[in-house]
């Protein structure tokens, strides 16, 4: 019988512009306080359940120093960086720079940085792919408009990005596909407006892409890299999300800002498992 859900499941939640260093204190000593479930335990320990926070760059610190008194293993990513290891770059953050702390994850080219900071297709290619360079495990965000989806562009827009943003016709990723990149299909419409991509349309997004890196990169990468569902995930829907075959985990915003929230989505990820 196969294995239910190979690539495991991976929780992320990326805390946007909220908690600072106090609020970040704060945050983990509460979370250390609650025990998991003998399922969420067991499938933290085995590897199957990952666990992973992206706070603002000025609180990483103290979240790293805040994991280590939480009773399970908890990643912390930053929530941007520079594809540049140094320079005249006022107000970025360098690779080098995070990994001299410990961070070892970066989330590249989330909606917001393209919606807000003049991200785009190809500066998303440039952090994925110097980061990854660098040893950074990544997780790239893309993702269609809500105009985009009625005027029936979703698998369009989604190929570009993966296209331009993977490098995938030079082959600039292809050698990244090892499990360091994991992809993030986040539509834009459904990202703190409370609306959900049903799991029908976001396991069919999800297809979509794991057919694309098959495509692409062949049968190997395309079955090792895991791809999120990022859009008001919350933990009262993220069983029946979590459930779809190619839904590896989900990138989660203002649910994960609460320690019982982000337990509660690490519970519905030990349930997708079981």
């Amino acid at each position: 019988m196969p294995e239910r859900k190979p690539r495991g499941v991976l929780i992320a939640g990326n805390w946007k512009m909220n908690h600072g260093t106090a609020a970040t204190g704060a945050f983990f000593s509460e979370l250390s306080k609650i025990r998991l479930s003998a399922g969420g335990t067991s499938s933290i320990s085995a590897g199957r359940l990952r666990a992973r926070a992206f706070p603002p760059m000025i609180s990483l610190q103290a979240a790293l120093d805040g994991a280590k008194i939480v009773g399970f293993p908890l990643e912390i990513g930053a929530q941007n960086a520079h594809w540049e290891k140094s320079g005249a770059f006022t107000g970025e953050v360098s690779g080098p720079m995070l990994a001299e702390i410990g961070v070892q994850c970066v989330l590249v080219g989330h909606s917001e940085r393209r919606q807000y900071f003049g991200e785009t297709d190809e500066t998303a290619q440039k952090r994925a792919e110097s980061l990854l360079g660098q040893g950074f495990q990544v997780i790239f965000c893309f993702g269609e408009t809500r105009q985009e989806r009625e005027s029936g562009r979703t698998f369009d827009v989604l190929k570009r990005q993966l296209t331009v943003g993977l490098g995938a016709s030079e082959g600039k990723i292809a050698p990244y596909l090892d499990g360091r990149l994991v992809l993030a299909y986040e539509p834009v419409w459904a990202i703190g407006t409370g609306l959900t991509a049903t799991p029908e349309q976001a396991e069919e997004a999800h297809q979509m892409t794991r057919k694309f890196l098959w495509d692409q990169f062949g049968m190997e990468p395309a079955g090792r890299t895991s791809i999120l569902y990022g859009g008001s995930v919350t933990p009262e829907n993220a069983d029946s999300l979590l459930s779809r075959a190619n839904i590896d985990g989900a990138l989660v915003g203002g649910a994960s800002l609460k320690p019982a929230g982000f337990a509660a989505l690490l519970e519905a990820g030990a349930r997708a498992l079981a």
